[in-house]
């Protein structure tokens, strides 16, 4: 028998999570499971959420460089199954297979499962118990240079972006896992990457820099005319990880009123960047703590990055919630602030983007 699941005072929508990925992988090594069946498996699924009080999130189309890619170990920078880049129509094919996906999902889930183009659209979901999923791409691969692709994928529903992931491609260059180590590494962002953003702007598609390195961070920054969003990524001050970020780029994103999503990846929450689920919730609200003392309240979330990463072992999955609240709220957090963490900071922050 089953533990019972204690539900998060808060709803949560979340950054970021790699769940459409897992499912697609899974079916593909033979392994295939039903989203609307409560397991073990994962961090993720209906049931779990529902119990869980999770209420949505950035649900993100990523496309790995092989199928055996692993992200719960550490990364091996010269492993090309890991860092190999993918060609656009590879791409392209792969993304629309997620995104075909979690259009199935809210088919077969009889309404309880709603892709929303509009921050009404996730409020009423939220509202009114549904899963609230807002489409993400992680690494622009899919994305041609002329932009058709990403019109495209605008009118299915996608509504945030990310210009790269961990390594090169035709718009910008990612940053190794690296511990210790500066996001300053490469050059900046390609001249179609300026341009991306520029069309991301137009089409009301949120900018994510987490992945992005520091030079093409700063050009995300001079150009764009939305607030900068990092939809999974901490504070390098704490965990020296080049996925995180350095103090002079959160007090960027809290000028332009975007956000940091907290990572639960254990790699980019611990000051030794070890991988290890023996790590307390208690480093989670260090980062929580960091953040918001920097860029004030408004400006931090939630970005879990469940089913692409190891999470501490006493979150364990998407049921851990309440106990990260409670771990929150023990260390001074007010209601006010965690609900904002929980939910609004990310609702506020796509209805200032999505047109």
């Amino acid at each position: 028998m089953q533990n019972e699941t204690i539900r998060s005072p808060y709803p949560v929508f979340d950054g970021h999570n790699d769940t459409l990925l897992k499912l697609e992988i899974e079916q593909i090594r033979g392994a295939e499971r039903s989203f609307f069946e409560r397991t073990d498996n994962g961090h993720l699924d209906l049931p779990r959420a529902q119990e869980a009080g999770f209420a949505g999130g950035l649900f993100a189309m990523f496309v790995p460089s092989g199928p055996d890619q692993d992200f719960s170990r550490p990364f091996n920078p010269k492993d090309p199954v890991n860092f190999q880049p993918v060609p656009q129509k590879t791409a392209f094919d792969f993304t629309m297979r997620l995104l075909e996906r979690a259009e199935q999902l809210a088919t077969d889930s009889d309404g309880a499962v709603v892709i929303c183009r509009t921050p009404e659209e996730n409020r009423s979901a939220i509202d009114s118990g549904k899963l609230a999923v807002s489409l993400h791409i992680e690494g622009a691969e899919a994305i041609d240079t002329q932009f058709y692709a990403l019109e495209d994928f605008h009118k299915r529903g996608l509504r945030s972006l990310g210009l790269v992931w961990s390594r090169e491609n035709a718009f910008g260059y990612g940053v190794p896992m690296a511990h210790p180590a500066s996001p300053d590494i490469g050059p900046g962002l390609t001249e179609a990457g300026r341009d991306l953003v520029r069309a991301c702007n137009r089409l009301g598609i949120l900018v994510d820099v987490s992945h992005l390195n520091e030079k093409g961070f700063w050009d995300v920054a001079r150009i764009t005319e939305r607030p900068i969003v990092a939809s999974h990524s901490n504070a390098h001050s704490i965990c020296a990880s080049s996925r995180n970020l350095t103090d002079k780029q959160l007090d960027a994103i809290k000028e332009s009123g975007g956000l940091v999503g907290i990572n639960f990846h254990v790699a980019f929450l611990r000051p030794d960047g070890g991988f290890s689920r023996d790590t307390s919730l208690e480093v989670i609200a260090d980062h929580a703590a960091y953040l918001i003392d920097r860029m004030g309240e408004d400006c931090v979330a939630l970005g879990s990055d469940f089913d692409g990463c190891m999470v501490p072992g006493d979150l364990g999955d998407v049921t851990g919630l309440a106990r990260l609240m409670e771990t929150l709220d023990a260390r001074g957090f007010t209601s006010q602030v965690l609900e904002k963490i929980a939910c609004r900071n990310w609702l506020d922050a796509l209805e200032k983007t999505v047109a």
